[in-house]
């Protein structure tokens, strides 16, 4: 926090996180709202857990005195679709309690991530030498199975195995881009729960895979997106282009809000859309000098057609740039011009305001 950091940021639902108890959280929250910081978290469980996991963001924040921001806001799995109008309801009570509780999305109903998150986080402690012995036992393996079931279908994809599409399966090539019912049908096995719990252990045996999850509504995405202070995020990571199959959000998730969202279902208006881009991002963040243009404000400008800008990566193929940008300006240098990059990299780390 001396150095600059923004604030303390936790991802709760992954192992080691996931064995932290709410009060060891609590305390290293302190830590960091005492150099103003914010607390960011990748909450415990979007599914099931999910209206819990709110309580326990929305506890944190008052007991550690820090401003919350749910990242990645969403309601996962058939069986919880709807509930985000029961954590919208959490998140303005606390405002109104005078917390500060703020929330973010990206515009897709599917995620992404490891293979780790079917299996009971027990089942993992320890590492992979501890869950090859637990599978290979007779007598705790019908234990993890059933947790793998029970998360399967109540957290995750239900009974549908296409609903995991890999991204990469680095045991078996040749699947990636394919979902865990092609990785089933090629064993001869059919598109069922216990497939997916066989094939999932034989997977994660051969060094795991990473996936896109096919589990939020469109509904959920849409109420999340216009509540006034929800924000936007990617959530993707960097790839290199043509590797793999990423999920498309690294490609068009901001274009996706101002095509899909603003021109085609009118779900946001343009400057609805570009305030939660630009100002309110930026105020969350305490960058005062960023956000808007006006004078004396850092120039980070993006000039696009709003009748033209469309996102073009998808998940069959996502490796597909957006269209209808221009030009791109940050920190005052021209990075795109006329579609094309300028090779200038102007970028940098924003730190917490007090320590620039």
């Amino acid at each position: 926090m001396q150095q600059g950091a923004i604030g303390l940021s936790t991802g709760l639902l992954y192992v080691p996180a996931n064995y932290a108890k709410t009060e060891e959280v609590i305390e290293l929250a302190k830590v960091a709202s005492r150099y103003g910081g914010i607390y960011y978290t990748h909450m415990r469980d979007e599914g099931r857990g999910l209206l819990a996991s709110v309580a326990e963001a929305i506890r944190i924040g008052r007991e550690a005195e820090i401003p919350v921001q749910i990242q990645h806001h969403k309601a996962m799995g058939v069986a919880q679709f709807g509930w985000s109008a029961n954590t919208l309801a959490m998140i303005d009570s606390a405002n109104a309690s005078g917390l500060d509780v703020r929330h973010d999305l990206y515009p897709y109903t599917a995620g992404s991530t490891g293979s780790s998150v079917i299996f009971p986080p027990w089942a993992l402690a320890g590492g992979q030498d501890s869950l090859v012995a637990r599978v290979s036992d007779p007598a705790v393996r019908p234990q993890v199975e059933e947790g793998m079931r029970d998360r399967l279908v109540n957290e995750w994809v239900g009974d549908d195995l296409n609903r995991i599409q890999f991204r990469t399966v680095p045991s078996a090539p040749e699947f990636d881009g394919k979902t865990l019912a092609d990785y089933a049908a090629a064993q001869g096995l059919p598109n069922t729960v216990a497939s997916g719990i066989q094939m999932g252990i034989e997977l994660q045996l051969a060094g795991g895979f990473s996936a896109i999850y096919h589990v939020m509504d469109e509904g959920d995405v849409q109420r999340i997106m216009r509540h006034p202070l929800a924000t936007f995020q990617t959530d993707g990571d960097p790839v290199g282009y043509g590797e793999g199959f990423p999920h498309p959000r690294s490609y068009g998730a901001f274009p996706r809000i101002l095509a899909r969202y603003v021109r085609e279902l009118g779900v946001l208006t343009l400057e609805e859309a570009i305030h939660k881009m630009t100002r309110l991002s930026m105020d969350r963040l305490g960058q005062t000098e960023r956000g808007s243009i006006a004078e004396g404000m850092i120039a980070d400008l993006v000039v696009f057609d709003p009748e033209t800008i469309q996102d073009n990566a998808d998940y069959v193929q996502p490796h597909q740039f957006s269209t209808g940008i221009e030009t791109m300006i940050i920190n005052g240098t021209l990075v795109i011009d006329g579609m094309a990059l300028t090779g200038e990299r102007p970028g940098t780390v924003l730190t917490r305001p007090e320590t620039n």
